[in-house]
């Protein structure tokens, strides 16, 4: 390097001499040449700063490691998928020939673990054991399996703290679910009728520490994913532990209105303040996990299912976030990507965007799923699709086609460096 700069060093002087200044002009400036003297060291100096940043910066640059979430939900739908180590691995090829990077496997759902959990069987909630058709553990085939072709495999929590009515969850510990005002214990949800976990419960909080550290320790995953559901629609939090918490801590009772502002926020801080544990007990047996969350639009999210996740991003619990925006309408989507929670979150950690990419019973277009991922790109967020049957077999266009318009989407493979 020292001869190249040298050389450039030289026809740098000359091309100052030559051109940058004329002695006919200065010959009138008394002490020009001096001063011109004095002022080459200078001119030097830079010219080799210059040199030396252009030689050392793009080598540094080039090894940035890129963050792009390009990921996918594994979900009950694709029970039949995850069962068989046939078809995990005709999954994972695929995922991996069109440039994905990361698989969201269930794990919690409908009040059930989808791997062997001693947990549950001491709670008394799981009379079953979830096993593939060899008899395998699901989760520990597609970790497996998703690490052979450099994916990453983040599990995810999706019940959080909801189950249904019927569950043995619900049924064994009545004591374990909180209530509205009217003393109604169920709500409606996209899963149905549901009940919600009180969350502010000391054993309900330890049941689902227990069933998250045992996956983050059982099993070789990149971390750990929570969704919308990681949280309490703003009606509940009338049952007779959480009023007699409130009253304690306040002097009050609960306000009838349940989105008086000042309730809200008790609710919902509580629930960060689980989660901040939730984070160190995590960080503290698997130091790399990733803490990911997958919630609605932040207004949403807050205020009507007490869930202040941007309080979790700014106390630095969340790595990862990807908000979910299932709009087929691009207008409406463009608006929701473009929020200003969502470019903060830009600014600390890999952030994307949950688009949908269909459902069994209403299938959505390519073109949809196109235009919504670009637009995704063009703001530098990655995406995360719901959920990977749709993406070419429950589809209106041929899997050909389906899988010819991801690989446009991504025509370049992108490998997430872990945390």
């Amino acid at each position: 390097m020292a001869n190249r700069f040298h050389h450039k060093n030289m026809r740098w002087r000359v091309r100052v001499g030559d051109k940058s200044f004329n002695p006919m002009k200065l010959i009138t400036f008394p002490g020009w040449r001096q001063w011109l003297k004095s002022l080459l060291p200078m001119l030097v100096l830079v010219s080799f700063m210059a040199v030396l940043l252009a030689d050392e910066l793009k080598p540094a640059i080039a090894q940035l490691p890129r963050q792009e979430i390009r990921g996918v939900w594994m979900t009950n739908n694709d029970f039949n998928t995850l069962r068989d180590r046939a078809k995990v691995q005709e999954a994972v090829k695929n995922l991996q020939r069109l440039n994905f990077n990361t698989i969201y496997p269930v794990v919690w759902n409908s009040g059930y673990a989808m791997y062997p959990s001693a947990t549950a069987q001491r709670a008394g909630i799981q009379p079953f054991v979830s096993r593939g058709l060899d008899g395998q553990d699901i989760l520990a085939d597609v970790i497996n399996q998703a690490h052979r072709q450099g994916l990453l495999v983040i599990p995810w929590f999706e019940f959080g703290f909801m189950a249904p009515p019927t569950s043995e969850l619900a049924l064994n510990h009545p004591e374990w679910l909180t209530q509205k005002r009217n003393g109604s214990e169920t709500s409606i949800s996209a899963a149905g009728e549901v009940v919600w976990l009180n969350p502010f419960h000391p054993q309900v909080q330890q049941l689902i520490s227990n069933l998250v550290l045992e996956i983050v320790t059982q099993y070789d995953a990149d971390g750990i994913q929570f969704d919308d559901h990681m949280s309490l629609p703003h009606e509940f939090g009338y049952d007779k532990y959480t009023v007699a918490l409130y009253t304690q801590e306040t002097k009050n009772n609960p306000p009838a209105d349940p989105q008086d502002p000042a309730w809200v926020k008790w609710r919902a801080d509580k629930i960060t303040a689980f989660m901040v544990q939730l984070n160190q007990a995590v960080k503290a047996r698997k130091p790399n996990a990733i803490f990911s969350v997958s919630p609605n639009y932040y207004d949403f999210a807050y205020k009507f299912h007490l869930q202040d996740w941007l309080a979790w991003l700014r106390q630095d619990i969340i790595d990862e976030l990807i908000v979910q925006v299932y709009r087929p309408n691009f207008q409406s989507f463009i608006a929701n990507i473009g929020r200003s929670e969502i470019q903060e979150a830009q600014q600390k950690i890999p952030t994307g965007i949950g688009i949908m990419a269909g459902l069994r019973n209403n299938p959505v277009p390519i073109r949809q799923i196109q235009s919504q991922v670009r637009a995704t790109q063009e703001r530098g967020l990655g995406v995360a699709f719901f959920y990977y049957e749709s993406l070419w077999d429950a589809a209106p266009e041929t899997v050909a086609e389906r899988q010819d318009g991801f690989k446009r989407l991504f025509p370049y493979p992108v490998v997430r460096a872990k945390i």
